[in-house]
């Protein structure tokens, strides 16, 4: 769930709280060059106060008037669509004839938004199933295969943290890279069985601290599809293994810090491990995105950066692995740990 759809549910809240009307409006399908994601939200007040958007800004401004002079959502859910004939596209300003279809929903008690941000404050992700004859939602917690969908009857959503983030090892660099993981709604783990490095972590409350061996914490988690794992110890003790492990699962990003030398001298220890080369070639290391990075603050920006490009199945001309490997190569050199 993105940061944006977070506040549409708390603001929503607020609104109804207040005596005020509210209509949640949540896309559902698109077609063609459709601006908003399927899942996006926007809240619409009785006033015609919105949070939140839909269309990028094409329909909104029908979809608001309709809505506030009852003409949509009055009194149950119900699913409209913008967009369908070439002239409503120009009229609305969908780009390439794209569709939008939505579910909106007039916030009632039955709606249970309270109890569903109670549950997303616990970290959890939630199926929420909303009956359109009755308005009465019910929640549940989601499997890995739950995605939102819509049969005209009954509208599934899933809400809360979708992708998984598990960071071995627990120093400066670690801290900034949880913090800013946290940030693009990562539920972030760390992992490092070194009592010293557990103090520092006091001020982030959002992060799942563990002190078991992370490749026992790797098997645990169970990852999935939206999981990504990052070894930042430099401790083949503790990476190695974890590694390995991650590797064999269906993570969509697995990386390692260090150089394009100890990276390789990585990869011949997993390969003793009878992890596969074609696992090992899934290995992100040196991790990041080649953008110049210096601080750890910065290098925390060039992983989750490599990461969302990866997520979104964006192929980078230059990562920095690569770039490590051709400076290496041409310079005659070994690289030192960043």
């Amino acid at each position: 769930m993105d940061n944006l759809d977070l506040d549409v549910l708390k603001t929503a809240l607020v609104w109804t709280e207040a005596g005020r009307k509210a209509t949640l409006g949540t896309v559902v399908r698109t077609w063609g060059s459709a601006p908003r994601p399927i899942g996006a939200m926007m809240a619409i007040r009785d006033d015609g106060q919105v949070i939140g958007s839909v269309s990028g800004g094409c329909i909104e401004d029908d979809l608001i008037a309709q809505v506030k002079d009852g003409k949509l959502a009055a009194t149950r859910p119900e699913s409209v669509r913008y967009g369908v004939a070439a002239d409503q596209a120009r009229q609305f300003g969908l780009p390439c004839g794209g569709t939008v279809e939505m579910v909106l929903e007039p916030l009632t008690p039955l709606s249970d938004i309270r109890g569903l941000l109670s549950d997303l404050e616990a970290h959890k992700i939630v199926k929420r199933t909303l009956d359109i004859e009755t308005g009465v939602s019910r929640r549940g917690l989601a499997e890995g295969a739950d995605v939102l969908s819509f049969d005209g009857q009954k509208l599934v959503t899933i809400h809360g943290p979708k992708y998984r983030l598990l960071i071995i090892g627990a120093g400066q660099l670690s801290k900034y890279l949880a913090s800013m993981a946290i940030l693009l709604d990562y539920q972030v783990t760390v992992c490092d069985p070194r009592d010293e490095y557990q103090e520092q972590w006091h001020d982030l409350p959002q992060v799942t601290m563990t002190k078991e061996m992370p490749d026992d914490r790797v098997i645990a988690m169970n990852l999935d599809r939206n999981s990504a794992v990052v070894a930042l110890t430099h401790d083949p003790k503790l990476d190695d293994l974890a590694l390995m492990e991650a590797l064999r699962s269906p993570a969509f990003y697995v990386g390692a810090l260090g150089s394009k030398a100890n990276n390789d001298k990585r990869r011949g220890r997993l390969l003793e491990f009878d992890v596969s080369q074609d696992e090992i070639n899934r290995l992100r290391g040196p991790v990041g995105l080649d953008i110049g990075a210096k601080t750890p603050s910065e290098i925390a920006i060039s992983i989750l950066a490599e990461m969302t490009a990866t997520k979104r199945g964006v192929t980078m001309t230059r990562s920095k692995s690569e770039a490590a490997a051709s400076e290496a190569s041409s310079a005659g050199c070994v690289l030192a740990e960043p």
